[in-house]
C-alpha cells in the first residue's frame, strides 16, 4: 500500500513541475476512453480516421455546451431569491440552537453570510486587479488547445503511438510493456465510465428528491452533484453539503435536515452497492488508499489532482500486479517484437548492409564479365 502511495506521490509531483504540458496530455486520456466507441463505430460505416475523430469530439463538446447553456439561466435567475432566503435560513439555525438543550450563543452567523455576499460581489473586482490574471487566462486557453489536439490524435492514431512506443523499448520487454499498457487503458476506461455511471446515479436520486422538495436549484445542484461524483469521497461530500446548506436555507431547519438524510442515504447506497459492483472489476484499492491519494493529490495539484489521484492508483496497482505476475509467454513476446517496428539502430545497420551489397554488385558483375 505505501509503495503505491509514494508512486502517486511521485507521479502527480512530477506532474505538477510541468502542468501546462503534461495535464493536458494525461486529461484528454479520460474523454478518449469515452469518444473511442464513437470513432469505432464511424469507421465501421468507412468514415475516414480523422474525420470520425473530430466529429467525435465535436459531439461531446456540444453536448456539454448544450448542459451548460441550460444550467446558466437557472442558476442566474433563482440566485436572488435562494440569497434573500440564505439570511433567513442562518437566523433559524441561530435561533435554534440558541434555545433549550443547546443554549449555545452563535449569533452573528448571518452577519457573516452577509460579509461574505460582499466579498463575492468584490470578487470580480478583485480579480480583475490581479497582475497574473491574464497570463493564467492564456495558460488556461492553450491547456485546452492542447488537450484537444492531443485527443484528436489520442482517438486518430492511439494504436500506432502505442505501438511506436513500445518499438522504443528493448525486444524482451516489448510484450510487457504492450501488455502494460493495455492494461492501464482497460482500467482507465472502466474506471472513468464506471465513476460516471456511480455519478449520474447520485446525480438522479438526489436531484429528483430536490424537486420533490421543491428546493431551489435543484437541476443546477444535481448537475454539480454528478461532476462531484467523479471526485470519490470528497466531490460526493462536498456537493452534498452544498445541497443541504441551499435546502436549509430556502425551506428552513426541516427541508434541509430532510436533503441531509437523503444525501446520507444515496452516499451509502453508492459505498456499499454501487461502487463494489461497478467499480469492484476495475480497482481493487483499499477506501484507505482511495482516501489517502485523493489526499496526496489535492496538496499537489489541487482539485485536478483529486480527481487523478485515484485513477493514478488504480493503474500504478494493476501495473504491479502484471509485474508480479511474471512475463507474459515467450511466444506473445516473439510475436510483439515481430509486429513492431525494428529499433532505429537496427533499422540503420540493416539499410547500410543493403546499401553496401548494392554497392559491391556492379563490381563483381564486371569482374564476372571480364571472365
Amino acid at each position: 500500500m505505501l509503495g503505491i502511495l509514494a508512486i502517486v506521490a511521485v507521479v502527480l509531483y512530477l506532474m505538477s513541475m510541468v502542468t501546462v504540458l503534461v495535464i493536458p496530455v494525461v486529461l484528454a486520456l479520460f474523454p478518449a476512453t469515452l469518444l473511442r466507441p464513437i470513432t469505432n463505430a464511424l469507421r465501421k460505416v468507412k468514415v475516414p480516421d480523422a474525420l470520425s475523430s473530430l466529429l467525435a469530439i465535436l459531439i461531446a463538446v456540444g453536448a456539454i455546451a448544450g448542459v451548460i447553456g441550460a444550467m446558466v439561466p437557472l442558476v442566474v435567475n433563482q440566485i436572488p431569491e435562494l440569497t434573500e432566503s440564505a439570511t433567513e435560513g442562518i437566523d433559524e439555525i441561530e435561533a435554534w440552537l440558541d434555545d433549550e438543550p443547546f443554549g449555545l450563543q452563535v449569533g452573528g452567523l448571518s452577519d457573516l453570510v452577509e460579509m461574505a455576499q460582499d466579498q463575492l460581489g468584490d470578487l470580480g473586482e478583485y480579480a480583475g486587479q490581479a497582475a497574473g490574471a491574464a497570463f493564467a487566462a492564456f495558460e488556461a486557453l492553450i491547456g485546452f488547445l492542447l488537450l484537444f489536439v492531443v485527443l484528436f490524435f489520442y482517438l486518430k492514431d492511439g494504436k500506432r503511438l502505442r505501438d511506436g512506443f513500445v518499438a522504443t523499448m528493448p525486444r524482451r520487454g516489448r510484450a510487457r510493456a504492450r501488455q502494460s499498457l493495455d492494461q492501464a487503458w482497460e482500467t482507465l476506461g472502466k474506471y472513468f465510465r464506471g465513476q460516471l455511471l456511480v455519478a449520474f446515479v447520485d446525480a438522479v436520486f438526489i436531484g429528483v428528491g430536490l424537486l420533490i422538495l421543491d428546493v431551489p436549484l435543484a437541476l443546477p445542484l444535481a448537475v454539480l452533484i454528478f461532476f462531484g461524483g467523479l471526485f470519490p469521497i470528497v466531490g460526493a461530500v462536498t456537493t452534498g453539503a452544498l445541497a443541504v446548506l441551499v435546502a436549509l436555507a430556502d425551506g428552513g431547519l426541516t427541508t434541509g435536515l430532510i436533503v441531509l438524510g437523503l444525501v446520507l442515504a444515496v452516499q451509502q447506497l453508492e459505498s456499499n452497492v454501487l461502487e463494489p459492483i461497478i467499480l469492484g472489476r476495475a480497482i481493487h484499492l483499499h477506501p484507505l488508499v482511495v482516501l489517502l491519494s485523493i489526499t496526496a493529490g489535492s496538496l499537489l495539484l489541487g482539485i485536478l489532482g483529486a480527481f487523478l489521484a485515484v485513477p493514478v492508483a488504480a493503474i500504478t496497482a494493476r501495473i504491479v500486479d502484471d509485474v508480479r505476475t511474471g512475463p507474459p509467454p515467450p511466444e506473445i513476446e516473439e510475436a510483439v517484437a515481430e509486429d513492431s517496428p525494428p529499433d532505429p539502430e537496427q533499422q540503420a545497420e540493416q539499410e547500410a548492409a543493403i546499401s553496401a551489397a548494392g554497392a559491391d554488385s556492379p563490381s563483381d558483375a564486371g569482374s564476372s564479365s571480364r571472365d
